[in-house]
């Protein structure tokens, strides 16, 4: 096995020699929840933000990491995460009245609207039925068709009973888990997958059953050939600022291996392009073992890509 992804390289500063890749990124953060200022040096590029003020967001520095963002969470009166102590009301919009019209109170329109016009590469809504209640079926089609009609893609929180099929349904882009709370049927993957659904893995802030049930379905889900991508949820409690060495490892579990961790973590959505200025570095040669390459990849740095020199 060869990573066809990574060529070897030697850093003109250092002279190290090493193996550089496209730009990591971490397609699942809380940027109000952590302190980034470390992401580049332990390897990742380019977050995506999945629910924080939009305002704030925007008004982001443009240096590393690279950030997209989808503004607030769009949800409903005493829905998810309406009232956490994590989640002020800066980041969460309710969506009311499923009017398409622009300027509509509580309409989703209004609320997609005002997250695109604050610079949104994306729309998060949160189906989160466990924790309780959600959109109506009207108030989702009507955020999906409203993004649709602003360019931007769909990402939901789906949990509960039913929800994973609702967002299929809608046609949401993405999954900002996988689907950890119940086991998807074959039915499920290949409804995600034909419609052309990605699944952000976010594995790793789960223990016991619900890690097993997460990586049971998006082995289910690649095995399928379905689009995964790489994400921690960073800012949900303790996990690494940087590249997470527990989330690839469960990503290998979940058999996204080799080349198809690489692209996990190399993906530029929603971005149509990968960042070219910067570049992915590892240390030492590439690993011909697919069980080692968690543990390599773990170890990467990021740098300007003009600092690299092709040595084959």
């Amino acid at each position: 096995m060869t990573l066809s992804a990574a060529w070897p390289v030697r850093r003109a500063l250092t002279a190290e020699a090493g193996s550089a890749l496209p730009a990591f990124v971490d397609h699942h953060v809380h940027l109000h929840l952590i302190d980034s200022g470390s992401l580049a040096r332990r390897g990742i590029a380019a977050v995506v933000d999945l629910g924080g003020d939009p305002f704030t967001l925007a008004r982001r520095p443009s240096g590393l990491p690279r950030t997209t963002f989808a503004g607030a969470f769009l949800t409903v009166p005493g829905g998810y995460p309406d009232g956490r102590s994590w989640a002020p009301p800066s980041i969460v919009r309710f969506v009311t009245d499923p009017s398409r019209h622009p300027g509509v109170e509580g309409g989703a329109r209004t609320a997609v609207d005002e997250q695109a016009d604050a610079g949104a590469s994306l729309i998060k809504i949160a189906l989160h039925a466990d924790a309780g209640p959600v959109l109506s079926d009207a108030a989702l089609a009507a955020v999906v068709a409203s993004a649709s009609e602003r360019g931007l893609p769909v990402v939901a929180h789906a949990q509960g009973p039913g929800q994973v099929d609702r967002a299929i349904d809608a046609g949401v882009s993405a999954l900002a888990h996988t689907p950890f709370d119940a086991p998807v049927s074959r039915r499920q993957v290949a409804r995600a997958v034909a419609a052309g659904q990605a699944w952000i893995s976010t594995l790793d802030i789960h223990r016991g059953a619900d890690r097993d049930r997460a990586i049971s379905n998006l082995r289910a889900f690649a095995a399928r050939g379905g689009r995964v991508l790489y994400g921690t949820d960073l800012g949900n409690g303790s996990l690494p600022v940087g590249v997470n060495r527990r989330e690839l490892l469960a990503l290998t579990e979940a058999g996204v291996r080799g080349d198809a961790l690489v692209t996990a973590l190399t993906d530029p959505w929603p971005r149509a392009r990968p960042l070219d200025a910067v570049s992915t570095f590892v240390a030492g040669a590439a690993p011909t073992d697919d069980d080692e390459v968690a543990s390599w990849l773990s170890r990467a740095t990021v740098v300007p890509t003009e600092e690299l020199t092709r040595v084959d």
